[in-house]
């Protein structure tokens, strides 16, 4: 083999270009003769010194010579990219129903090679498929190389989650995605995955729209549920390009960070509705109205006579908040704001969760009917719950109470803080620290007005009211009863859980673009994924599959499409590629999603 230079006209301008081409010698009836084997293209720019060694790395590729000469990193990985496309230009798809295919080859020669995985991929393509993302990114107007970087991109997100530079490396040797999707990601562009992301921001309200329509046809949804509530994630870096980037209070405890927002709606089936980006600081219960009019507008809800119950946590739950639910007519059921209170006496308590065994009730609720407001208020008690903040609040009273004794005993020791006013202080400190539990106690300080100095400090606990393990839920749906407002509210668990996934399982932290629409690009391919994540997982669930999307993908990555060799008796080699068998685990998620056992084509080649 040698690579040869071909010169070019064009006849329209009358340019002169060139192209280079790989050609081999062969022995016919007639003589020597040379054929063209691949077209290198005009961008070839490899030194005319190194032709000869990337030819006879090639051939030594194709046939599986073993050489002595240790050829440069450059050779190596142009010979196995123009080798692969030598194989897939010569290959045929082998059919189920071909008669067998018998040939003598020599078996010491058989060997595996490009092993990629394939299993996880499988399930996410067809979901993919199923969703039409595809072929709405097609519609939009990206061509085939972008419409393949762009979900390169979102199956990444969801198999191996990482940065731009990780999701490559990914895509190019790691996975056979582009064997299912039918295209080559060996000459993929770090570039174009980073812009990937810009794409699919420019049709993100597109895009949405679409999946809430399939995913709605594809299940039989019901708009009667709207669950809303935000989180937040943060920054690695200063965030000082991205006017979104704000300090405040990080739910990882990672104040430390610049922050954004996440504002997110489901439907009741935990189905992605609508998704925005919010400044790291942004008040929560001013983002409601917002999300709601352009949910509406979209769902053309609006002017309906029939609207959907919204479903709210306390921290967006403020009475301006349901003032505008009920002025717009909006039902809702949301958590009270109000302080903890005893469960009044006479309400009566009806159970609405218990164990598997029906032998221990977790938690009660009892309705109270609010005749000034028309609201029905639903009082739940959680043994659980109550369980868990006696456990927490036990701690901070030991805590609190061990520091006061510290305080105590400084009075008498040599150095320690005994000034009337300091000793305030350092009360005052202690509770603010522990502020959890320190209104359930009176502190006293004795003052001596001769020294001014702290005699002693003395305290005792306050009888406080049987709150622990109770919350109270509002709503004006006053033709539900206590288990189904329970059971609606409960629904907020899927949004929890939706964060949840978001940020450990599909990587949305942390965030180390630094400019606005890379970062908001970074949330929205996360949000693309969780679409697919929902989907798989709400397939398996109606199967009784109840796994981690981290298990699945677990349990998927054993299956690999892998290329085996062997040299037949005159020589040649026989390649053929196929994915392996799926085992009894695979075969049971392959069940429940109803996808073949056998993730791509059978492909086979002789050179």
């Amino acid at each position: 083999m040698f690579i040869r230079r071909v010169h070019h006209r064009n006849r329209k301008t009358g340019k002169t270009y060139y192209t280079y081409k790989l050609v081999d010698s062969i022995r016919t009836e007639r003589g020597p003769r040379q054929r063209d084997i691949l077209n290198l293209g005009v961008d070839f720019d490899l030194p005319k010194e190194t032709w000869k060694e990337l030819a006879n790395c090639i051939e030594q590729t194709l046939t599986g010579q073993k050489t002595l000469i240790d050829y440069s990193k450059e050779i190596k990985t142009l010979a196995r990219r123009y080798a692969r496309k030598i194989i897939r230009k010569q290959a045929c798809v082998i059919a189920e129903d071909i008669p067998p295919d018998y040939a003598t080859v020599d078996l010491n020669s058989v060997d595996n090679e490009e092993a990629r995985t394939v299993g996880a991929e499988h399930i996410v393509y067809e979901s993919i498929k199923e969703l039409g993302i595809d072929r709405q990114l097609r519609e939009r107007g990206l061509n085939r190389h972008q419409v393949a970087a762009a979900l390169g991109v979102i199956a990444a997100r969801m198999i191996a989650p990482g940065s731009e530079r990780a999701t490559h490396y990914w895509l190019q040797n790691v996975t056979a995605l582009d064997e299912l999707m039918g295209v080559d990601f060996s000459r993929l562009s770090l570039d174009r995955v980073y812009k990937a992301s810009d794409w699919l921001m420019r049709h993100k309200d597109a895009l949405e729209g679409h999946l809430r329509q399939s995913e709605g046809q594809l299940f039989k949804l019901e708009e009667t549920i709207i669950l809303y509530d935000l989180t937040n994630t943060f920054f690695e870096g200063s965030g000082t390009y991205n006017p979104k980037a704000r300090y405040g209070r990080s739910k990882e405890k990672r104040n430390d960070c610049p922050l954004v927002t996440l504002g997110l709606v489901l439907d009741m089936n935990g189905f992605p509705k609508h998704s925005q980006v919010f400044e790291g600081n942004i008040s929560e219960p001013t983002t409601l109205q917002t999300m709601i009019r352009r949910l509406a507008g979209r769902e053309s809800f609006e002017g309906s006579l029939i609207k959907p119950t919204i479903v709210l946590d306390a921290g967006i739950a403020t009475e301006e908040n349901i003032q505008w639910l009920k002025d717009t007519h909006y039902p809702y059921i949301v958590v009270s704001r109000k302080k903890k209170k005893e469960i009044p006496p006479d309400l009566t308590m009806v159970p609405v969760k218990q164990d598997d065994t029906a032998t221990t009730v977790f938690v009660h609720a009892g309705l109270a009917k609010r005749k000034e407001t028309g609201e029905v208020e639903l009082y739940c008690h959680s043994i659980d719950k109550e369980k868990k903040e006696e456990g927490i609040k036990t701690t901070f009273q030991q805590r609190f109470e061990a520091e006061l004794v510290k305080a105590r005993n400084a009075l008498y020791l040599r150095g320690g803080t005994k000034r009337y006013d300091k000793v305030l202080e350092r009360v005052g400190r202690l509770k603010e620290r522990y502020r959890v539990v320190s209104h359930l106690y009176t502190v006293t300080v004795d003052n001596d007005t001769e020294t001014g100095t702290a005699k002693e400090i003395t305290w005792s606990r306050k009888k406080e009211e049987k709150t622990s393990g109770t919350y109270c839920l509002r709503t004006d749906r006053t033709d539900l009863n206590e288990q189904q407002i329970w059971d609606i509210y409960t629904m907020l668990t899927d949004i929890e859980d939706a964060f949840r996934s978001m940020k450990s399982e599909l990587g949305l932290r942390p965030i180390y673009h630094q400019k606005e629409t890379r970062c908001d690009g970074h949330i929205f391919i996360t949000v693309l994924a969780y679409h697919l994540l929902h989907t798989i997982r709400f397939k398996l669930r109606h199967r009784g599959i109840r796994l981690s999307w981290s298990t699945i993908r677990h349990q998927l990555s054993t299956q690999v499409r892998v290329t085996t060799t062997m040299k037949r008796e005159d020589g040649k080699v026989i390649r053929i590629r196929k994915s392996t068998k799926a085992e009894p685990s695979h075969q049971v998620i392959y069940d429940a999603l109803n996808v073949a056992y056998q993730p791509g084509r059978i492909v086979k080649a002789i050179v």
